[in-house]
């Protein structure tokens, strides 16, 4: 069994025979200011540990991962070979509990277990077995926590060196990071890159190489004078860094006994042909992909430590993403275009990217069901509907309106009386004409009996004008009375407000529209126009009855554009195929006429490319 650095003194003192317990602790105070490692140094503080507690006292110290452990022994005092079970059961119990646990109060076998904490976290337990009795518990606990001190600064220390390291390798991946910044060219960075991390490491050669269908190819050299005349060179240094990059790992030539396996060959010809102490080669990476390798050699006799191991990764780390940016823009415009595609369709066909091609699919779905989808076109216009005959009643002489019967909505009969204006003046323009005609009948009978005949074709000429006035007066007075020209319905006018009021003649009375016959006005939008024509069909929807489709067909097309709401419009003319009970002339709706089946992609984005090509040629030069 090998021996720890305090079974060496325990060891020596029991072969001595002659050295008291003077001797022992001054050894292992020299050992513990001595101290190499963690480990040597938790051993010899145990033991120390156990001898400040009394000559027969056994010790047994676990240690693990701060607060997630397993917790596991590092050190046991005396070292006899086994685990004191008791021990561990106490220190156990002590992890669990985060305070101190004692077992066998007051017995030959008293164990008690104290748990290590810096800065509140815990790193282990260490568990005594004191078999005097005169030693109180609590005194006990009181050197165990006072030891537990020494622990806190192995701690520290080894905090203080791994912060001190990773400052290192920041700075040193800052400052390399910094010279490849200072250059915007690919090629410059490389270069720079390789010969930096040269000087600053400590290497005989640098090299990167990035990968170009699946090979690792060499950009850039550090000292490379006669780079072109060394092609072997060239060639094992790319073989070696495919190695790295095929396993994806961290390649150290020679390899340190506690690295994990690697597949070194490359690396073992690489140093022997360059006569090479020891290789490192470290994958780089951006975005996720390898993209190359940093390659450093040293000459025989000089390896690379663990930290400089650590420092070359922290390097590689950072420059990955800002070369693989810098090769990317040095790239000419058709590469990038070819790459970006390559890269798209990659993700689109390799694994990974769910979304994307979950994405793609559905494009590809709507794409083929709007080349194959169809469906009916229709225009839909505002609509008016209109009787098919509509007559206008004028007051047919000036006057007074002297009664009204019926106004706009009035359903009414052939013949029907609508209004009456007033007839007093005619009527007694008619007794004057009357009584005139009577005397001048008389007179030309007196002219005939006395025989003058000049005088009789005078008076009878007058009696014919007379007959003449009358019968036109007569006509007036039948034409006072407004009558409905057929049955229908009054489209307009309402002369319950004008009774009494004077009239002009001409004025517009009455709007009178059959009930059988009806016509419908469309207003046909000026983008939609070029694809209306005669004896199309369509639908009507009227807002007072939305339920009930009227079915028409167009009549004709008015050449001429009116405006009007903001808009262009033309004026189209149906025909309703059957009339409707409860239809009237004044309704308004929505008219869909019938084009033809078309695309439904068509249908649903021809008037937004219409728009967009005017747009652009209105603007474009």
């Amino acid at each position: 069994m090998t021996q720890t650095p305090a079974d060496q003194p325990q060891e020596e003192f029991r072969q001595s025979g002659r050295a008291g317990y003077g001797m022992l602790d001054q050894a292992l105070w020299s050992r513990f200011r001595d101290a190499d490692s963690a480990q040597s140094y938790l051993a010899v503080w145990l033991a120390l540990q156990c001898r400040q507690l009394g000559a027969e006292v056994s010790g047994a110290l676990l240690m693990g991962e701060p607060e997630i452990g397993p917790f596991s022994p590092v050190a046991i005092w005396p070292d006899t070979g086994s685990e004191n079970p008791d021990m561990l059961d106490a220190a156990q119990q002590a992890v669990k509990q985060r305070r101190g646990v004692v077992l066998a109060e007051g017995s030959s076998e008293r164990i008690l277990a104290q748990p290590l904490t810096v800065q509140g976290r815990l790193y282990g337990v260490v568990a005594v077995q004191v078999a005097d009795q005169s030693l109180q518990t609590i005194d006990l606990f009181r050197r165990l926590q006072w030891g537990a001190g020494w622990i806190e600064v192995l701690t520290l220390r080894e905090q203080g060196e791994l912060d001190a390291e990773l400052r290192e390798r920041s700075a040193t991946a800052f400052d390399t990071l910094a010279t490849l910044l200072e250059h915007s060219r690919f090629d410059e960075a490389c270069n720079a890159l390789v010969g930096d991390l040269a000087s600053r490491l400590d290497c005989d050669t640098v090299s990167v190489g990035f990968v170009r269908h699946r090979r690792c190819r060499v950009k850039a050299l550090s000292l490379s004078a006669g780079f072109g005349k060394r092609m072997s060179l060239v060639r094992d240094i790319g073989v070696a860094m495919d190695e790295a990059i095929d396993q994806n790992a961290v390649i150290l030539y020679p390899a340190p006994e506690e690295w994990e396996y690697r597949v070194t060959r490359a690396h073992e010809e690489l140093a022997e042909s360059r006569k090479a102490g020891a290789v490192l080669t470290l994958p780089l990476q951006a975005h996720g992909d390898l993209i190359g390798a940093l390659t450093f050699e040293r000459s025989r006799g000089e390896n690379f430590t663990p930290g400089e191991v650590e420092v070359c990764d922290a390097v590689a780390a950072v420059v990955g993403p800002i070369l693989d940016d810098r090769r990317a823009n040095d790239r000419a415009l058709p590469v990038k275009i070819y790459l970006s595609i390559v890269t798209q369709l990659k993700r689109l066909l390799g694994p990974g990217y769910f979304g994307r091609k979950l994405a793609t699919l559905v494009v590809v779905a709507l794409v083929l069901f709007f080349s194959v989808a169809k469906d009916d076109y229709s225009v839909s216009a505002p609509a008016l509907v209109q009787g098919t005959v509509q007559r206008t009643l004028v007051a047919p002489f000036g006057g007074y309106l002297a009664a009204q019967y019926a106004r706009a909505g009035d359903l009414v009969e052939n013949g029907q009386v609508l209004a009456v204006l007033d007839d007093r003046e005619l009527t007694l323009e008619r007794l004057r004409l009357i009584t005139a005609e009577r005397q001048s009948q008389a007179e030309y009978d007196r002219a005939l009996a006395e025989r003058n005949r000049a005088e009789s074709n005078i008076i009878r000429a007058q009696i014919e004008q007379a007959r003449a006035q009358l019968a036109l007066v007569e006509e007036q007075l039948a034409r006072t009375r407004i009558l409905a020209p057929f049955d229908g319905v009054v489209v307009s006018g309402d002369l319950t407000q004008s009774v009494g009021a004077s009239l002009e003649r001409g004025e517009e009375l009455f709007q009178v529209a059959p009930l059988d016959s009806y016509r419908v006005v469309l207003e046909v939008d000026e983008r939609d126009v070029q694809n209306i024509a005669p004896d199309q069909r369509g639908i009507l929807r009227v807002s007072a009855m939305p339920e009930t489709e009227l079915p028409y067909s167009i009549e004709r097309v008015t050449p001429m554009a009116t405006q009007g709401e903001g808009r262009n419009f033309f004026r189209v003319e149906a025909l309703l195929d059957a009339g409707n009970s409860d239809l009237r002339p004044g309704m308004e709706g929505v008219a869909r006429t019938d084009i033809d089946r078309r695309l439904l992609i068509r249908i649903w984005g021809e008037k937004t490319l219409n728009w967009i090509r005017l747009a652009l040629w209105r603007w474009l030069p």
